[in-house]
């Protein structure tokens, strides 16, 4: 028999729902699947249709981004019934809120529990100093009413960070399905590098997370070349550089195509777990210009296969691109997702942590 495994997010887009699409379509062979799920403005209408028919969906409808006591206490009592309905052998949960109100949960009961933070709360930089150690004390507090429940760094400096919470920490690197991904583009070009002309974009929520200030300062240094955020987000408005182009929240086809037209992929963000966009991008040979922050510098090595920016040096990078230098680069960073982040890996790990 089965065991089943009942994976609890809140956070069902962008980045966690890409890894949460390759992770389950990977195990639901050897393991019965339940997502329990909350929706967001990112949250794609037709979310289904990405998982293996063998998958079960249960929506959370309390489920929040942000603390709203009255109802986090409802979200909880939905948790606590989906758990007692469902009866998983392992619980699976999925960013800050779910693996917070996920631990209360199953806390007392038997259950095999694993926690992904996919980038901790208490690093979100937009938040003040005050609020950011509340939410590490809610971390530390819920990790001790809840030793067993394993937390899963996925880059090594998240681990790190976990680490400081529960010594039960691990560290599984995030990767892509390099083989789905091969599939998706089949029919795409490669696209030549065009050093007079080129093509910069990124890929997320326009939220303080992923930085559109400095997206923004950095298309207004350079007036003449084409600028592109794919995705959507409240502070669009802060992108008012006139070379920016916004396209919205797009199908994940859409979002490949138009990834692969640019040279240049730029993630100016304050604060990561370890960005699947950042893979893909390296993956389909975009030169790739990074912040200095956890996850990020996880998976760059400055001048080897991208570079790390502090915030007056994206102008000086991108001046300074030249053959030669991104030849060496693109051939770098492919084969580093095929060889250290490709999803092969992440699933075997998985696996491994599950039957343990």
């Amino acid at each position: 028999m089965k065991k089943k495994i009942l994976h609890i997010v809140e956070s069902f887009g962008s980045g966690v729902f890409s890894f949460l699409v390759d992770l389950v379509n990977g195990t639901d062979k050897e393991f019965d699947i339940v997502i329990a799920y909350g929706v967001r403005e990112e949250t794609l209408e037709n979310f289904i249709d990405y998982f293996n028919d063998r998958v079960k969906f249960i929506r959370v409808k309390n489920f929040t981004r942000s603390i709203k006591p009255s109802k986090d206490l409802k979200a909880l009592k939905e948790i606590k019934n989906i758990i007692k309905e469902e009866k998983p052998d392992i619980v699976h949960l999925h960013s800050s809120k779910a693996g917070i109100l996920g631990r209360l949960a199953v806390n007392g009961n038997k259950i095999k529990m694993f926690y992904n933070p996919h980038g901790f709360s208490f690093l979100k930089q937009d938040d003040s100093k005050l609020k950011r150690t509340i939410y590490w004390l809610i971390e530390k507090i819920t990790a001790i009413i809840n030793k067993k429940c394993t937390i899963i760094g996925c880059s090594n400096g998240e681990y790190e960070e976990a680490k400081k919470l529960n010594k039960n920490s691990i560290c599984i690197n995030n990767g892509i399905d390099v083989e789905k991904l091969d599939k998706e583009t089949a029919e795409f070009e490669e696209k030549t590098i065009d050093y007079n002309n080129l093509k910069i974009c990124t890929v997320g929520r326009i939220g303080y997370q992923k930085n559109p200030d400095m997206f923004n300062k950095i298309a207004e240094a350079f007036p003449n070349l084409q600028f592109t955020w794919i995705g959507d987000g409240d502070l669009k408005n802060k992108l008012t550089s006139p070379n920016i182009t916004i396209t919205g929240w797009k199908a994940r086809e859409e979002v490949l195509k138009i990834l692969n037209e640019h040279d240049i992929f730029i993630l100016p963000s304050l604060w990561e777990g370890l960005p699947i966009s950042l893979l893909e991008a390296m993956y389909l040979k975009k030169i790739c210009i990074v912040s200095d922050c956890i996850g990020n510098r996880d998976v760059i090595e400055n001048g080897r296969n991208g570079f790390i920016c502090q915030n007056s040096e994206y102008k000086d990078i991108i001046n300074k691109l030249d053959k030669k230098i991104c030849e060496r680069i693109l051939n770098n960073s492919k084969k580093d997702v095929l060889e250290k982040f490709n999803i092969k890996i992440l699933i075997n790990k998985y696996k491994n942590v599950y039957n343990s």
